[in-house]
């Protein structure tokens, strides 16, 4: 029995239309699980200073308490100069015998160029804070985990 070469090219493969909906379908799944993920990464980057900032400030208390001073080293108080993985930078600002601000800048990686969440901080007073805004919706979105 002799089978029909032109009825097997027609039905093994793919065609183009089927492919180029694939590439549709692809392209669209990429285009909303992308920034979705790139801001799940943000947020962990986030956390990680949002920790090292509360750790400074626990420190500059208890230094506060040991020596009636704030410290105007992140080294004399324990405190690294940027998160374990780098993405942020620690300083210390206006830090006087009774005040100072600790601010975590976006330095590399995912952060860097966040427009919204450029730099966190946290005072004395524990009052929590984004570089460039007032606005507490924004802050509060910028600290959240």
């Amino acid at each position: 029995m002799r089978r029909n070469s032109t009825l097997d090219k027609a039905i093994s493969g793919f065609t183009l239309i089927e492919v180029m909906i694939v590439v549709v379908i692809i392209g669209i799944l990429s285009a909303i699980a992308y920034p979705n993920y790139t801001e799940y990464v943000r947020r962990g980057a986030r956390a990680d200073a949002m920790t090292l900032l509360l750790d400074a400030a626990n420190k500059q208390e208890q230094f506060f308490v040991d020596n009636r001073v704030y410290s105007d080293n992140l080294a004399a108080i324990g405190v690294a100069t940027a998160t374990e993985n780098g993405y942020f930078n620690v300083t210390l600002e206006n830090v006087t015998a009774d005040t100072f601000r600790i601010v975590a800048t976006a330095a590399a990686g995912p952060v860097r160029g966040d427009e919204q969440c450029p730099a966190l901080t946290i005072d004395e007073l524990g009052v929590r804070g984004v570089t460039g805004t007032t606005n507490q919706d924004a802050i509060d979105r910028c600290w959240e985990r």
